[in-house]
């Protein structure tokens, strides 16, 4: 049987309501600075889980702001502005 390594460990709350993630969790659960974290709370239970939270493609929707020019592009679009710089790349390689 394959058993995942299990860990005890303890921080305090701060005034503010912060915590430290001990060392140990950090290492195990290879979490960095920024890593967003989720917390699932069981009320009935008085328990909470705290995970990292990983990204889905869904959650970046708009992190860029509106687009450059004003406009949403289109994948068409994107493979024509590709295809020129690919063609405009050659000309000047083989020009040269």
């Amino acid at each position: 049987m394959n058993e995942h390594p299990k860990i005890s460990a303890r921080s305090k709350m701060t005034s503010k309501g912060q915590t430290t993630v001990p060392k140990e969790v950090r290492s195990l659960l290879k979490l960095k600075e920024g890593t967003l974290m989720e917390w699932i709370v069981n009320e009935q239970e008085g328990t909470a889980v705290v995970k990292p939270k990983t990204l889905r493609a869904v959650d970046l929707a708009g992190f860029l702001g509106k687009p450059p020019n004003g406009r949403h592009v289109t994948v068409e679009d994107m493979d024509d502005a590709i295809a020129e710089a690919v063609t405009e790349r050659f000309r000047r390689a083989t020009r040269e």
